[in-house]
């Protein structure tokens, strides 16, 4: 089960970072800090937090609801997920950074712009699908994370472009509704 709850965890967090406004902001913090490894930490500690609380909550939910509900919540979770990555973010004002160095600006900004993201939803639908997978599904999800946000903040520019950008939602939207109807067909199945 661990297994299953990590490798689920880490392909669908990544798969979902990929275009979303915390990879802009990890390319953002990269061109104004130019302090690839304070900026990673500061990503994945607040990552882990993030996600830990996430998981927390999930993990609560999985003890309400049973697992054959916990099942399909989470494959519609993923449709549903895809679909609202279709809908490109918004230009935020998450701050400047200025006054803090690389670290500190990476924790408090990805914390803040990953409350109510899509990759903090589907933490917590993971964690009520995987409730014995708690570590498994919060270390996932941090992977993801870093998996989706390292190579921004190492490539920078030459890795974003608006249109490059538009592929990355409609390809990463098309994984998830395709996981999300994998997952539904296994309830039948």
């Amino acid at each position: 089960m661990f297994v299953e709850a990590f490798a689920v965890s880490t392909a669908l967090v990544a798969i979902g970072e990929i275009g979303d406004k915390t990879q802009l902001l990890s390319f953002a913090l990269a061109q104004r800090y130019r302090s690839p490894w304070p900026i990673m930490a500061g990503v994945l500690l607040a990552t882990l937090l993030n996600h830990a609380l996430s998981a927390w909550l999930g993990n609560l939910l999985a003890g309400l609801i049973d697992p054959r509900w916990l099942t399909g919540l989470l494959g519609v979770s993923f449709i549903l997920l895809g679909l609202w990555m279709l809908i490109p973010d918004k230009d935020e004002e998450l701050g400047n950074g200025h006054r803090f160095g690389p670290f500190v600006a990476a924790f408090v900004l990805f914390f803040i712009a990953e409350i109510g993201d899509k990759t903090q939803l589907a933490t917590i639908a993971l964690a009520a699908r995987f409730p014995e997978g708690f570590m498994a599904v919060v270390t996932g999800s941090a992977l993801g994370m870093m998996l989706a946000n390292i190579p921004v903040i190492w490539l920078g520019a030459r890795l974003i472009s608006k249109r490059g950008e538009l592929w990355a939602h409609r390809i990463s939207a098309g994984l998830f509704v395709l996981f999300g109807a994998i997952t539904l067909l296994a309830l039948v199945w």
